[in-house]
């Protein structure tokens, strides 16, 4: 699979999502010895149903693992500035979170875009480099694949 700084941003999204829809983690060892309520139809008239989000399915809970592990291959500010972005959070709510600018906040999401399609497509990273010279290398292998 060629892969590319959108298929990953995509990935990322998804991750998200299907974390935000799994079910609550309870807590073991507590209980209720109250019967539950029953209601009937005159104490449901008048209320705005419940809507429940259907349960990801084992395919995108296998894709969200697979993409939080990509997480780890980041700085762990540019990997909290990722995971951040990916929740859709605003740029503006980003830049007051961590204090930058928007258009570092947006090198830094371009870079951990660019570091993942990285590790992805050629392996580990050279361990002299900088972020630009990662970056830069990533959009030129898209450019030369037509995309």
């Amino acid at each position: 699979m060629i892969w590319t700084k959108e298929i990953i941003e995509e990935r990322l999204f998804e991750a998200a999502e299907v974390l935000r829809r799994l079910p609550e983690e309870r807590v073991q060892g507590y209980f209720n010895t109250w019967p539950k309520i029953v209601h009937s139809f005159d104490d449901l008239v008048g209320q705005q149903p419940r809507l429940r989000r259907p349960l990801p399915s084992p395919q995108a809970i296998d894709r969200m693992e697979t993409t939080l592990t990509w997480l780890g291959w980041l700085e762990p500010d540019v990997a909290k500035l990722a995971w951040t972005r990916a929740e859709r959070t605003q740029w503006k709510k980003i830049c007051w979170k961590f204090g930058i600018s928007r258009a570092t906040a947006h090198r830094r999401w371009d870079y951990a875009l660019s570091m993942i399609v990285w590790q992805l497509s050629r392996g580990p990273a050279p361990a002299k480099r900088s972020r630009a010279m990662i970056v830069s290398r990533v959009r030129s292998d898209e450019m030369k694949l037509g995309m």
